[in-house]
């Protein structure tokens, strides 16, 4: 008899081993799945990234790249039809147990309309802005919320006061420590962010931030990791305050060095005006770090992590943190990657 198989649709999976910044949360999530459930088969059909149709295999696990490239209306359509033909092949010859759909989006979309007509069981994890007001796709669907998993207490309460739907599973992505190196290392990184440069993550705030709180010290080493639209308009910031010698745009980094340069740092910024969990700053509190930010994830309160309202909150809460001398950087699980594939599967009675 076939192996039971699993069903990943993603509008997007790293291109090869290599691909480390492309949704480095979903990888892990991946990565552990195959590790604690090594009898399960998990395929994964990406739609738009990579930009080229292929087929190849990641870590062990077969990915199956429609290259949708992120084109308009005709050929995205065309997308949906040679996905549709996929889940066909893959009904005949596998032992489906469920689709998992990420976002709330077209990969929902299809992966519902698929499991509804061959009786597949099927979930869609909100990661973020798909819970937000006017998901064209949602109003395409009629989701119930036992089908529906977010990411956050507080993504599930966003996309209930929107759409009136209460989202019956909360699963956070989890933290893999294994990725971290355990080795004692000096704390020489004063403040750090990390992310896509991008107006949502609102780094020009990070930089007033940091212009406050330079203030204060004088002699700041602050990290900024990431690539995006808005990095020629923040490093003209940097140089308007004259912070060019405190502040390093590094560009985008590996993963494993982004962890690397966490465990060095003493506080982990991050600025964004929306967010779904930030898995960024669980890593970071993990890696000891204390994080402050805007968005508060889950109801309950996350050690080391404050959440502050303004910007002059976050500069005075960023100040007080750095001027503590007794300040323990000892590491925090906000959640388990362990936990989150448990969870997941239980959905699918496994």
């Amino acid at each position: 008899m076939n192996k039971s198989t699993l069903i990943i649709l993603t509008p997007g999976f790293p291109i090869n081993e290599a691909d480390s910044a492309c949704l480095p949360s979903v990888q892990v999530f991946v990565k552990n799945l195959q590790k604690n459930y090594p009898l399960l088969n998990i395929v994964i059909i990406t739609f738009q990234y990579p930009f080229v149709a292929k087929r190849y295999v990641w870590n062990g696990i077969q990915v199956i790249g429609v290259g949708g490239a992120n084109k308009g209306k005709l050929f995205r359509l065309r997308v949906w039809i040679k996905v549709w033909r996929i889940l066909n092949d893959l009904q005949h010859q596998h032992h489906i147990i469920g689709i998992l759909s990420l976002w709330l989006g077209e990969c929902a979309l299809l992966g519902k309309r698929f499991g509804k007509k061959y009786g597949i069981k099927y979930y869609t994890w909100l990661l973020g802005q798909d819970a937000k007001k006017n998901n064209r796709y949602k109003m395409l669907m009629r989701s119930s919320g036992e089908e529906l998993i977010a990411i956050s207490d507080s993504v599930a309460k966003t996309f209930e006061e929107h759409y009136a739907i209460k989202i019956a599973n909360v699963v956070p992505i989890g933290i893999d420590g294994n990725m971290f190196t355990h080795t004692p290392t000096e704390r020489d990184i004063d403040i750090m962010a990390a992310g896509s440069l991008i107006p949502l993550k609102q780094y020009d705030v990070f930089v007033e931030v940091v212009k406050q709180v330079n203030g204060s010290f004088g002699k700041l080493k602050v990290l900024l990791c990431g690539e995006g639209q808005e990095k020629a308009k923040l490093h003209d910031l940097l140089e308007q305050h004259h912070l060019q010698d405190n502040v390093t745009l590094t560009g985008e980094l590996p993963h494993a060095e982004i962890l690397v340069n966490m465990q060095r740092t003493k506080i982990f910024l991050h600025t964004s005006s929306y967010e779904g969990f930030s898995t960024v700053c669980a890593e970071a509190a993990y890696a000891g770090a204390y994080v402050i930010s805007f968005c508060k994830p889950m109801q309950h309160d996350i050690p080391h992590w404050f959440i502050v309202n303004t910007i002059d909150e976050m500069v005075e809460q960023t100040i007080s943190l750095l001027k503590n001398s007794q300040l323990k950087h000892s590491s925090v699980t906000a959640y388990g990657i362990d936990d989150t594939v448990t969870n997941i599967m239980r959905l699918f009675d496994k």
